[in-house]
């Protein structure tokens, strides 16, 4: 089989490269990938920016195929299903955390960016009937993070104003899409205008370009505030979720690729009330929630582009120089 690997030594750091045939052990699934999805740790990995790197592993975090064979001892599961994976690998018991033993499929294992992948097989779930392959790829990781960062950290309730940061990316049109789902009034943020354009086109009901010094003003002035924030950046941006937060509002963050904010306007925070969050992936039960979302919603995952196996620095490259809108996934 093929799969696509990372190789720090070679000047695109990945490769396409031929590996040997798997076999599942007792309790594990045998998985034929149809589609993959990037996520943004992808990228980090082939940039070096991610914790306890080897070359040689599979790349890929998000997968869809279908059933080919079964280890000993698995039971509910059956030859030719199509599937979805959980790429939330030991969760642990507690709800509210992930375990210690806490991975992401993809690294430091194996991921889905193969034409054959093992996995646990309670990380194994029907595949949504009304998705395709390529829709059904790109929901496991950006969808699981949005649902929980927007149900069970934020709590979104209907009829609350809702600020989803940074629209375009996998994560925030899972929580625009969900936010609507739940009856909320949705906004959002971006630095692209096409990309607001299509969030309106999904039923948000404005959005703002951050790149307006006065975009904060603005926002204010139009939804008068806002209860909830799900945001994916973090920085000095904090500081202007802050300002637009309403008195007693939430602000849900689950990545900082601004970094850390340089001040924080603590006054602000205590004297509003404000509740900050933080919020990773997500459990085994916030993702059997989200699967049954989607599926009661009719969820359909924007996907960006479609590249071949071939054309994964292609497909790596676009979502380093930040074009897509949506995911980006790849087929064998």
């Amino acid at each position: 089989m093929k799969g696509i690997v990372l190789n720090r030594e070679l000047e695109n750091k990945i490769e396409l490269k031929s590996l040997n045939s798997l076999s599942p052990r007792p309790g594990e699934v045998k998985i034929q990938i149809k589609a993959a999805a990037l996520n943004h740790r992808d990228e980090w990995c082939r940039q070096g920016l991610y914790p306890n790197l080897k070359n040689g592993v599979v790349l890929g975090s998000d997968g869809a195929g279908v059933i080919s064979e079964l280890g000993a001892g698995v039971s509910g599961l059956e030859v030719g299903q199509e599937v979805i994976i959980n790429p939330a690998l030991n969760w642990g018991q507690n709800q509210k955390v992930q375990s210690k033993d806490f991975q992401i499929l993809g690294m430091p294992g194996n991921g889905a960016l193969a034409e054959e992948l093992l996995v646990p097989a309670d990380r194994v779930h029907l595949k949504p009937s009304h998705l395709t392959f390529e829709s059904a790829a790109a929901l496991p990781l950006a969808g699981l993070t949005a649902f929980r960062a927007l149900t069970y950290q934020g709590n979104c309730q209907p009829g609350e104003k809702v600020l989803i940061t940074g629209f375009g990316g996998g994560v925030a049109q899972f929580a625009a899409q969900f936010a609507i789902g739940l009856q909320a009034e949705v906004h959002v943020s971006s630095s692209s205008e096409d990309k607001i354009q299509k969030a309106l086109g999904l039923g948000v009901k404005a959005g703002f370009n951050y790149k307006n010094e006065n975009w904060t003003d603005q926002a204010l002035e139009q939804a008068g505030g806002f209860d909830l924030i799900i945001d994916g950046a973090a920085g000095d941006s904090l500081n202007d979720l802050i300002k637009v937060a309403n008195p007693g509002g939430r602000i849900v963050f689950y990545g900082a690729t601004l970094g850390n904010p340089g001040k924080l306007e603590a006054r602000r925070i205590f004297w509003n009330q404000l509740k900050i969050m933080g919020s990773t992936m997500g459990s085994d039960q916030d993702f059997e929630q989200m699967l049954a979302f989607v599926n009661e919603k009719s969820i359909e995952p924007i996907v960006d582009q479609v590249f071949s196996f071939e054309k994964a620095v292609e497909a790596f490259d676009r979502m380093k120089a930040g074009k897509q809108m949506g995911k980006i996934v790849l087929k064998p």
